[in-house]
């Protein structure tokens, strides 16, 4: 065997374990998050019910309807500003608790799913613009989480694009092929 097929074996085989600690980590980070939100709904006492899940390479929990009660919508805020603090918050604790930078994402009674469902139809629509038109397409200002799902469904057809601006006008603008 070549040095380059016995460091390809030894990669090989530590994928797998270190995929495995990976989701183990994401899932910690899912725990710790939801600890967090439950004492912070209980001292608010506020209703809801914590979900937690690992999404591709995120933790990502939500906090959704009990059989108690609804959500209260004030913690998704205007424009989702109230649910960005809060996972931010949370993103804090989890740090606080494991010593690493957490990338989680939160949900607040399906805000963020809905915004999600929002943006691929407005990025399908622009992307058919685009490609009709042959012209470049600036889309409105959109949060970090919003431009992601942009670019992901731009890359999905095959196109590109890229973020412009400063915040908090920074923008998708998506480019013909």
């Amino acid at each position: 065997m070549t040095e380059q097929q016995e460091a390809q074996a030894t990669t090989d085989v530590a994928a797998p374990a270190t995929e495995t600690d990976r989701v183990k980590q994401l899932e910690r980070e899912g725990e710790v998050a939801a600890d967090f939100l439950e004492r912070l709904l209980d001292i608010a006492d506020l209703d809801g019910d914590i979900d937690v899940d690992v999404d591709g390479d995120r933790a990502a929990v939500a906090i959704v309807d009990s059989d108690e009660g609804r959500v209260p919508r004030r913690l998704v805020g205007q424009d989702g500003k109230v649910l960005d603090a809060l996972q931010e918050l949370t993103r804090l604790a989890v740090q606080a608790q494991t010593g690493e930078r957490s990338r989680l994402m939160l949900d607040v009674a399906g805000f963020r799913a809905d915004r999600r469902a929002a943006l691929v139809s407005l990025a399908r629509e622009a992307i058919d613009e685009v490609r009709d038109s042959g012209e470049r397409k600036a889309l409105e200002a959109m949060t970090a989480f919003e431009r992601k799902v942009v670019h992901d469904e731009v890359v999905a057809a095959g196109l590109t694009s890229e973020s412009e601006g400063a915040e908090p006008n920074r923008h998708v603008v998506i480019l013909p092929a």
